[in-house]
């Protein structure tokens, strides 16, 4: 019995992207016969013609809502299959089959189809030249008025959902919910890691994206204790991994510790300055390396960029790790990037694949340059060693390196500078 059911399980979710939509549509043909059974039942008029419109505009807005509805469906089923493209060209051909599974999508796309259904059935049934009292059936008409308005939520809704699902972290969320649903079902649970008393461990996994410092402090400070803080913002924690520590080893309040260290499927840009400059890493780095399609412009941009936010930080005091409350007891220790672990993320890749394009590597010079010549003395030591590296790559490869703001174009080929 057990293995019939995974079978039928596993046609129902193979199948799902046509079968899901054809449940919808035959639900709104049997929703539609019921509500034309009542009306033949009770009456055409349960409901005044002041609320659903006269006879004949309750013909034009379904006839117009029908086909409005046969073209929304065709153009999300465009798009989807576009986003499907896409996402095999950019990620993994193999992610198509859980993208079409998605059942969010599916339901969409079948009330879009049912509630098309549903106003061409509706429509047939208003008749504006009888005048027995039977022109407009109000109950069958009401029904389509709410599909069309519960359309329009779904279409939102689906809008976002689509936006959500195709990005990286979305597609890699999408695969990794399915997996952790088959090892759940497949693999029994036989133990747990062992993390020590006044542990508090995650329920679930996903990026630190926000820690509520003050209420950790205030915490440790009604309890006497003195908390480690594990993980650090823009750290990912899998299920089940340790997040605070009491130093004391006292039994915490689990649900409200876990409240005040905030998870979620992506890094944000909300208390976590190291994801800026690694999305503007990625950019610089992919325009280097994107061969034939290089780009050095682009990653000149977004070197422009990571130069002005290094020398701002260059006279930013780094926050501490070390949290103390109103009476200066130390309360709360987190994990906290330094002035050198700034530069590492904005330079360490660069540097090394810098050295390939002669217009990145003269603009990552002078920048360095800037940086070194403006940084107070303790902040130049890991801006020197990322300029030494960037100066042996270039020898390596036989290019010529000036300092160059623009990368070609306001070094020693500008005018007055000889």
């Amino acid at each position: 019995m057990t293995s019939r059911r995974r079978v039928a399980e596993y046609r129902w979710r193979a199948n799902s992207l046509w079968l899901v939509p054809l449940v919808c549509v035959a639900a709104g043909c049997a929703a539609a016969s019921v509500t034309l059974t009542i009306d033949g039942a009770l009456g055409y008029d349960l409901l005044p013609n002041g609320v659903l419109g006269t006879p004949t505009a309750v013909q034009t807005i379904l006839s117009t809502a029908a086909s409005a509805m046969l073209t929304l469906t065709t153009i999300v089923l465009t798009v989807m299959t576009l986003g499907v493209q896409l996402a095999m060209q950019q990620f993994s051909p193999r992610i198509v089959r859980a993208l079409l599974a998605d059942r969010r999508s599916q339901l969409a796309h079948g009330l879009f189809a049912a509630t098309f259904l549903y106003c061409m059935v509706a429509v047939a049934k208003v008749d504006d030249k009888a005048s027995t009292g039977k022109e407009v059936p109000t109950v069958t008409v009401a029904l389509a008025y709410l599909l069309l308005l519960a359309s329009l939520v779904a279409l939102v809704a689906y809008v976002h959902h689509a936006g959500q699902s195709l990005r990286v972290a979305g597609l890699i969320d999408l695969v990794g919910d399915n997996l952790q649903v088959e090892v759940d079902r497949s693999f029994p649970v036989d133990g747990s890691p062992e993390t020590g008393a006044g542990t508090v461990t995650t329920q679930d996994p996903g990026a630190v994206i926000m820690v509520d410092l003050e209420g950790l402090v205030e915490y440790a400070r009604r309890s006497d204790d003195c908390l480690d803080m594990l993980v650090a913002v823009g750290d990912f924690v899998p299920r089940g991994a340790p997040l605070v520590r009491s130093r004391g080893g006292a039994p915490m309040d689990e649900r409200a510790v876990r409240r005040m260290v905030l998870l979620d499927n992506e890094r944000s840009h909300v208390g976590d300055a190291a994801y800026g400059l690694r999305k503007l890493v990625d950019i610089a780095q992919r325009s280097i390396a994107s061969s034939p399609y290089d780009d050095p412009v682009t990653a000149v941009q977004a070197i422009d960029r990571l130069h002005d936010v290094l020398r701002q930080l260059c006279f930013r005091r780094m926050p501490s790790s070390r949290h103390h409350d109103a009476d200066g007891v130390l309360r709360l220790v987190t994990r906290e990037l330094a002035w050198h672990g700034y530069v590492a993320v904005a330079l360490e890749e660069l540097v090394g694949v810098g050295a390939s394009s002669p217009i990145v590597a003269r603009r990552l010079l002078a920048g360095l340059d800037d940086l070194i010549a403006v940084a107070p003395a303790d902040r130049r030591p890991p801006l020197e060693a990322q300029r030494e590296r960037l100066l042996s790559n270039v020898a390596e490869a036989g290019i010529e390196v000036v300092p160059d703001v623009q990368g070609l174009g306001s070094g020693r080929d500008l005018a007055g500078t000889t």
